[in-house]
């Protein structure tokens, strides 16, 4: 369980443009982030000694760059292997690695050209050996295929409808309407979504997450240096990362999991809620991972939102809106903001909590959530103001 409750702070964040074509390498949108995520901390690239980021063989290494933004000191450069899982497992590794005495300002990225480079589910290995041999000759080749299964059995043993998921798709696009960043911001209605496309059954177009370029950023430090620089503190309260029994060979291994009802959220959430020493119902604005809608369900069950197989229901009428009682993806999310592999979540939830989200503002928001992952394995984090 995380146990470094407010001990240290988000203090700057910083993010590229978001599009289809960046036109540029990947190194350089990282880049570009992270001197922005910096600057806007109040500090110099002398400052920061550590930086850490996740990638899927599609992104810059960490201490390339550092190198190219001139990091004299990165004694603290760490690269995971990791998919939309990690985007907050790096956040939460920051404040470990200065805890431990190894940084003092450690700078956080994800960098993509997801759209004009490497795509996503494009590139996996058909070979037969590992866990690739069971599931490609039945055609779970591709992310959308595999969880359209899970969406598929929760629809099975909970009578969810494509109605709940339509619900989750207008609502993120009503708020991207707001956003500035949003590479999505045309008006959806409910008879767009159920008009547009089937891609697998049960997704259709609009239940798919968008392919970006693009890089995020944040830089973490501690509590007490956070108070003294130019913006307001975004304290970490908890976190978790993991998940449940038999994650398998891979982030796409789910043969062996137990039931493709829940996804890993349910075996976090007593580690998130404890670390942090709060519940669902303290949470003010929620930013939760939806490469596809259906993993927003899973995540508001697993984490205690509803009880397990009441997330359809429990989106109806407004309740996730920016103006209902737990609002959600409050800047389009990953279906209609962009896909920086659930790191722009991150940048988010600080803009909320330091109260700069313009016209998508919620009021009054001191607790927000963030989530990552969708499958056998995920991260959490709660951040306070």
């Amino acid at each position: 369980m995380y146990k470094l409750r407010d001990k240290y702070a988000i203090a700057g964040i910083g993010n590229t443009d978001y599009s289809k074509f960046s036109g540029r390498t990947v190194r350089s949108l990282a880049t570009e982030a992270c001197l922005k995520a910096i600057e806007d901390a109040g500090l110099t690239v002398g400052d920061i000694d550590g930086i850490v980021s996740f990638n899927f063989n599609d992104s810059a290494p960490a201490i390339g760059v550092a190198t190219e933004m001139g990091i004299v000191n990165a004694g603290y450069a760490v690269d995971y292997a990791a998919g939309g899982n990690g985007a907050n497992l790096i956040t939460l590794a920051a404040t470990a690695a200065i805890e431990a005495g190894l940084a003092k300002n450690v700078v956080c990225f994800r960098a993509m050209n997801g759209r004009s480079g490497f795509r996503l589910g494009g590139g996996r290995d058909m070979s037969a050996y590992g866990v690739t041999q069971y599931t490609a000759p039945l055609g779970w080749i591709t992310y959308p295929q595999a969880m359209a299964m899970w969406a598929r059995r929760h629809m099975i043993d909970y009578g969810t409808t494509e109605e709940h998921w339509a619900e989750i798709a207008t609502t993120f696009r009503a708020n991207a309407l707001l956003n500035e960043r949003a590479m999505q911001r045309t008006p959806m209605t409910k008879d767009d979504y159920f008009n547009s496309r089937m891609i697998v059954d049960p997704f259709r177009m609009y239940d798919i997450c968008l392919e970006s370029d693009g890089a995020c950023a944040v830089v973490i430090t501690s509590a007490e240096h956070a108070r003294d620089l130019p913006q307001k503190p975004v304290y970490i309260m908890g976190g978790a990362y993991g998940g449940g029994p038999s994650q398998g060979d891979d982030l796409f291994d789910a043969i062996r999991w137990p039931s493709h009802s829940h996804n890993c959220f349910k075996y976090l959430a007593d580690d998130l809620w404890g670390s942090a020493g709060i519940g669902p119902k303290d949470v003010d604005v929620a930013e939760i991972y939806d490469c596809f809608t259906y993993s927003v369900l899973m995540a508001l069950e697993g984490l205690g939102f509803c009880k397990e197989g009441e997330g359809g229901p429990f989106v109806m009428g407004g309740r996730i809106a920016r103006d209902g009682e737990l609002p959600v993806n409050t800047h389009g999310g990953l279906l209609s903001e962009a896909y920086i592999h659930g790191f722009n979540h991150v940048i988010e939830a600080v803009e909320q909590l330091r109260g700069t989200a313009g016209e998508r503002q919620i009021e009054g928001a001191e607790i927000a959530l963030t989530t990552a992952g969708a499958m056998t394995c995920g991260s959490a984090m709660i951040l306070r103001n």
